[in-house]
């Protein structure tokens, strides 16, 4: 008997000793990164000693031999990753915005308290994106990257990227692009927002249809009892095969960084940095500008006492990287510091840490234009306007996790002629940017919490 405390203290202490998961991915990245660079430094770049001839090199200069194992064996192996969230991201994105509008059903019985929850969280998200929008326009950190490195990474992720590339410059007009908003066909919609063979706005097009299909199951009420349990089932496991993807990143992460670092050598990291500043400096605008303007004027809020009420909120936000896990010291924060009607804090505080999603809607839009810039894609004004609206829709979809924005990401990439798995370029720092824009995330619930309860006179 004296070994049974023994066995059951081993899982725990094993546990214990598990490295985390956002641990293990910066490992992966500094391992690919580091053999990659040297790779890069030994076989790409003509020396006097030579480790192969010209005539072994390709038109980039990189040798034979390191080409075949970045693009035959490291590239095939990370890619195996970016499939299994692939294969499950349509179905997850119906499932989620059909499910964020039947919870937001009960506008008709909260009547304002639910109208201004929707209004306010549409107007911060939007003002969040366009931010992001702004800033990589200006900035422009896509275009750090030397023309023939960017050559060589569509060539590398896209292998056709010309026709795509080609493809995507051709704008609509305005008329059409909102047109196509409503699809006739949202079955074609969803199959063209993979293989880029949409003839509407694709992904926007699928992400129209779930609103609107969920807005008919929240009107339908009991009767759509069962369609409503089987989307939770179908988002249930869309979010499964996605952790068990995740369980992968660590090695997809390392083998496409190995891929591309290998091929590019340091000049990427350099474009990393300047789309890392443009990311931070969105965060910062949307918290130290947007926020308190909105908390002054809408909720006749003390910007300072409120950032001062909400700490403990923002540290957990920080650390758990996961809005969900946070929802229970926010609502505790809401009621006991800031002194917010319970009947209305737990209804916005609910909903918006799924719905009001605006450090995740700001940073996939500056992340789809980064690398739209990274791979050379020009996007006229009507295109950048439908990454603003896809980024707003995609903020309301997108689960509360940590990680939980990439299949989002990918699919809005695909939207715009960019290749999905080009998302590995920045995954290796989306741990950093995951814990802020959750920051940002939680910031707003409670921002939006403050100015509904103003409003409604509570």
């Amino acid at each position: 008997m004296s070994q049974e405390p023994d066995s059951a203290d081993a899982p725990a202490k094993k546990n214990r000793r598990r490295i985390p998961l956002h641990t293990r991915i910066l490992l992966g990245l500094l391992l690919g990164a580091s053999l990659g660079m040297a790779a890069h430094a030994c076989f790409a770049v003509p020396s006097a000693a030579g480790n192969a001839s010209q005539c072994d090199k390709d038109a980039n200069g990189i040798d034979d031999r390191l080409d075949f194992v970045a693009l035959q064996i490291a590239d095939p192996i990370g890619r195996i990753f970016l499939r299994l969230v692939l294969m499950v991201v349509l179905p997850l994105i119906v499932s989620a915005l059909a499910l964020a509008v039947v919870e937001l059903g009960d506008l008709r019985h909260l009547g304002s308290v639910g109208l201004r929850t929707l209004l306010y969280t549409l107007v911060l998200s939007a003002i969040a994106v366009t931010i992001g929008v702004v800033l990589v326009n200006v900035i422009k950190p896509g275009q750090r990257l030397a023309e023939s490195k960017r050559d060589a990474l569509a060539a590398q992720y896209a292998g056709g990227a010309a026709e795509t590339v080609a493809k995507s410059r051709q704008a609509k007009s305005l008329k059409n692009t909102l047109l196509d908003m409503i699809p006739e066909n949202p079955l074609q919609e969803m199959v063209g927002a993979i293989d880029g063979s949409s003839k509407g706005n694709g992904i926007l097009a699928v992400m129209v249809f779930a609103l609107i299909f969920g807005a008919a199951l929240a009107q339908v009420g009991p009767r759509a009892a069962t369609v409503i349990s089987m989307l939770e089932g179908i988002y249930a496991a869309c979010m499964q095969v996605i952790d068990w993807a995740m369980q992968l990143a660590p090695m997809g992460v390392c083998c496409l960084v190995f891929a591309m670092s290998s091929r590019l050598g340091g000049d990427v990291f350099v474009t990393l940095a300047w789309f890392l500043v443009t990311v931070m400096l969105g965060f910062a605008l949307q918290l130290g500008v947007v926020y308190p303007a909105v908390l002054m004027l809408f909720g006749r809020c003390n910007p300072r006492t409120f950032f001062r009420a909400i700490e403990s909120a923002m540290l957990t936000a920080f650390g758990t990287s996961s809005s969900n896990a946070t929802l229970p010291v926010s609502l505790r924060v809401a009621e006991e510091n800031l002194r917010l009607p319970p009947a209305v804090s737990r209804f916005v505080l609910t909903v918006g840490a799924t719905g009001n999603q605006n450090g995740t809607a700001l940073y996939e839009g500056v992340v789809v234009l980064f690398l739209a810039q990274v791979f050379g894609v020009h996007l006229a004004i009507t295109q950048q306007i439908m990454v603003v609206l896809l980024s707003v829709l995609a903020g309301v979809g997108t689960a509360g996790v940590p990680g939980g924005s990439i299949p989002m990401i990918v699919l809005v990439l695909q939207s715009i002629g960019v290749p999905g798995e080009s998302i590995a370029i920045i995954l290796g720092i989306d741990r950093i940017c995951d814990m802020c824009r959750t920051v940002l995330n939680v910031t707003g619930d409670l921002a939006l919490a403050v100015c509904v309860s103003d409003r409604t006179g509570e």
